[in-house]
């Protein structure tokens, strides 16, 4: 093995997440990117000796696998984007015993975790069991995932390091991270994994007359996922902080994100719901947790204006990057916008309308801007309501 293996694995075991429980931030960034591709699979692979190890996964079942079946491997030795559209058709990978049987991968894309040393540690990928191609718009946010994923882990290291050096409240912040990604391990990924089974089986066409009764058990899974990520965001202990920005972003990929993560709302709605973005724009930030306070704030527009009016998203710099959410909605009673920001919270239109929710949007959402040095604003009036994220932009 050549030197510069050695010093890449040795970089590689310094972040010291191989065999730790799945810190949540990496869980939280391949959900997005699964999300914006619409794939069922993505992961931040680390390569290292003679294994990958999934430092952060949806929909894999595994925690690790052999570098015989893996495609990440390939994008490190080669230090750039691989594109696979249909594997079956692609003889480096046709006889991978991944894509002959389960999770029957198909499509592939993944960009290089590189380091600040330059040192390829692992991909960033989305993965179908469907063949398709990608745009060079998808290439891009997927490169922006790959920087996410290298600055998170530094952000990992780092703390580590501060943690071993005696500082109190590292410790506490690692001990809470920790207790979040045991809580992640033991509830979201059995059901991710009973979830996976149950699209296998969904496939089967013996099974199609019972698809009707697989279909509501897969979704109530997924409804108890976000509801266990929902509580444990929106609960934190008073004094534990936030993790700060990570990384320059545009923060169009941010909003784009957001407004995908809402797309089984938006397509409910007759009503327009329209992005307005400006050019480029950067920002510091975390790009999963901006991405999802800005979900929060956009899915409460949604679902408190009527399915024939118009919702918009605008991304302007006067003088600093901002986003607003404007709805044309039923509005935010007087005497109720000092306590929106409550825990747990429900207006009267809420439990009026039986709106799903547990109260803890805007208090996750105002919570992640500030951490980012922002600042969140409500304004309403009976003809609608405007929330107003204003960020400071990147230096």
């Amino acid at each position: 093995m050549d030197e510069d293996e050695e010093a890449r694995l040795a970089a590689l075991h310094s972040y010291r997440v191989l065999d730790r429980p799945r810190a949540p931030v990496l869980d939280d960034l391949t959900r997005l990117a699964a999300g914006m591709f619409d794939t069922p699979m993505a992961a931040v692979s680390l390569i290292d000796r003679d294994r990958q190890w999934f430092a952060g996964s949806v929909g894999l079942a595994d925690e690790q696998t052999s570098l015989d079946v893996s495609f990440c491997t390939h994008v490190v030795g080669a230090r750039k984007t691989l594109i696979v559209p249909d594997a079956t058709r692609d003889a480096r990978f046709a006889g991978y015993p991944n894509v002959t049987g389960a999770p029957n991968i198909r499509f592939y894309a993944g960009a290089p975790i590189i380091d600040e040393q330059g040192h390829a540690l692992g991909a960033m990928c989305v993965i179908d069991d469907a063949p398709r191609g990608t745009s060079d718009r998808q290439i891009d946010h997927l490169v922006t995932f790959a920087g996410q994923a290298a600055t998170h882990l530094s952000a990992i290291r780092n703390r580590l390091w501060v943690a071993d050096l005696g500082d109190e409240l590292a410790r506490s912040a690692q001990r809470e991270d920790d207790l979040v990604a045991n809580i992640t391990h033991e509830l979201r990924t059995p059901v991710a994994t009973i979830q996976g089974y149950l699209e296998l089986l969904g496939d089967q066409e013996d099974l199609a007359p019972y698809r009707r009764l697989i279909e509501p058990i897969h979704r109530n899974g997924r409804r108890l996922v976000d509801m266990v990520d929902h509580i444990l965001a929106g609960t934190r202990p008073p004094g534990a902080p936030l993790p700060a920005p990570v990384g320059t972003l545009d923060l169009g990929t941010v909003v784009a994100a957001a407004v995908t993560t809402c797309r089984p709302l938006i397509a409910l709605r007759p009503g327009p719901v329209t992005v307005e973005a400006a050019e480029p724009l950067p920002v510091q930030a975390d790009l999963a947790r901006l991405a999802h306070a800005i979900e929060q704030v956009l899915r409460n527009a949604l679902l408190f204006t009527p399915a024939d009016r118009p919702v918009t998203v605008r991304v302007t710099a006067r003088p600093f990057p901002v986003v607003e959410i404007i709805d044309a909605g039923i509005g935010i009673p007087a005497d109720e916008l000092p306590l929106i920001f409550d825990r747990f919270h429900r207006g009267r239109h809420a439990r009026a309308q039986a709106v799903p929710g547990v109260g803890l949007g805007l208090t996750i959402a105002r919570n992640i801007v500030e951490a980012h040095q922002g600042t969140l604003t409500v304004t309403s009036a009976p003809g609608g309501t405007t929330v107003r994220i204003t960020l400071p932009g990147a230096d």
